[in-house]
């Protein structure tokens, strides 16, 4: 089954629907109901299957169909060829996370066979990579359409344990217009660049703040860092270094702790771009400011005594509670009220990487924990 989900290159870019139409004629030929949620171009599909009664208490295995991109890295073979060398598949995709997706399909023979008494969903969704937009369709039918489930188990790459926590993120890109006028009168122009560089120092300024009061214990101390990073990675702009520079951009990435606001660091942000504008435009009224967003995933925060971490330990053995130094779909189910929680095989430290890989063991054991799964539910 791994096999054939990494053949298909869905790199974010790229369409979905040749995975999906194969993963739809795979569970239908199964007699599994199922449901396919086209985006608005109809070029890519998130995908939603019930095996068992249609009923609450049931168990969500979610995953994303897409991948990152190959161009650019060192491959040893060709990354849309599953190959096998000493206990590991590798492959795009292998680990992040089609490994996942691949155990629960390749269980579905043995699910229908459990005689399940409660449900497990299947759900796979796309563009994951570039802002987890993929899923909201999903999320959306499940809370309109389906009984609640118990539990949703996001299976990134964990190594099979339990990730109970992770950072909220803001993808947002900020643009400046200034007023173009020789460097000689630049008391009569506005830069963009400088405006733009003010405005980063600023969130570098927040982000240090962020880091003087982190507490060195308590809930955070399993983050790296402990506290909500604002950062700056990139800014263009500017035509010549004698003229104020008419226009400027920068991306700018907010990581929120879990617990904190996400919406109140937004707008912390937008009120200093609207105090900065105003004072632009007492020298230039044609200058501006503007955030866009790209894309708002919401942080996972740890459940006291939620049952889809409950459920999670029990089945892997696993006790500890750890935090994800990545984001994922996860926040995205419990904001909407589910409770949720990470767990899948496979490790980060291979995600995205050339020559990208999942152990044969990790999948083993994916594969026991959906035994588990499938036993528990036919109880």
């Amino acid at each position: 089954m791994l096999e054939r989900l990494v053949a298909f290159p869905t790199v974010s870019k790229s369409s979905n629907r040749d995975l999906i139409d194969f993963v739809q004629d795979y569970l239908q030929g199964h007699g599994v109901p199922v449901t396919v949620l086209p985006n608005g171009k109809g070029d890519k599909a998130a995908l939603l299957a019930t095996l068992g009664p249609v009923g609450p208490g049931g168990v969500v295995l979610s995953g994303h169909s897409d991948v990152v991109p190959v161009e650019g890295q060192d491959w040893s073979s060709d990354p849309w060829r599953l190959r096998a060398r000493d206990g590991r598949l590798f492959g795009r995709g292998a680990c992040d996370m089609k490994g996942f997706c691949a155990a629960a399909l390749a269980m579905v023979p043995q699910f229908q066979a459990a005689g399940l008494k409660r449900p497990i969903h299947i759900a796979i969704s796309y563009d994951e990579e570039i802002g987890c937009f993929g899923v909201q369709p999903l999320i959306d039918y499940l809370t309109k359409t389906l009984p609640h489930p118990e539990a949703v188990i996001v299976g990134e790459p964990s190594e099979m344990t339990v990730l109970n926590a992770h950072k909220g993120t803001w993808s947002l890109v900020t643009r400046v217009t200034g007023y173009e006028v020789h460097s000689s009168i630049c008391h009569t122009g506005v830069s963009a660049v400088m405006a733009a560089a003010r405005l980063v120092t600023w969130l570098e300024d927040r982000m240090l703040e962020n880091a003087k009061n982190a507490l060195p214990v308590g809930p955070a101390s399993g983050f790296a860092p402990p506290y909500t990073t604002l950062h700056v990675g990139r800014i263009k702009g500017g035509s010549s270094g004698n003229i104020t520079a008419g226009y400027c951009s920068f991306p700018v990435d907010i990581r929120v702790m879990p617990g904190e606001d996400m919406d109140q660091w937004l707008q912390l942000y937008l009120d200093h771009v609207s105090q900065m504008q105003a004072k632009l435009r007492k020298v230039r009224p044609e200058a501006s400011i503007s955030v866009a967003i790209n894309a708002r995933v919401a942080g996972l925060t740890a459940e006291v005594d939620g049952p889809a971490e409950a459920l999670v330990k029990q089945l892997t053995g696993d006790h500890i509670s750890r935090q994800a130094g990545f984001g994922s779909e996860a926040g995205l189910f419990q904001e909407a009220g589910f409770s949720t929680t990470i767990c899948g095989p496979g490790s980060m430290e291979q995600a995205h990487q050339p020559d990208e890989f999942i152990s044969l063991d990790q999948l083993d054991h994916c594969t026991a924990f959906m035994r588990g799964l499938s036993e528990r539910l036919s109880a």
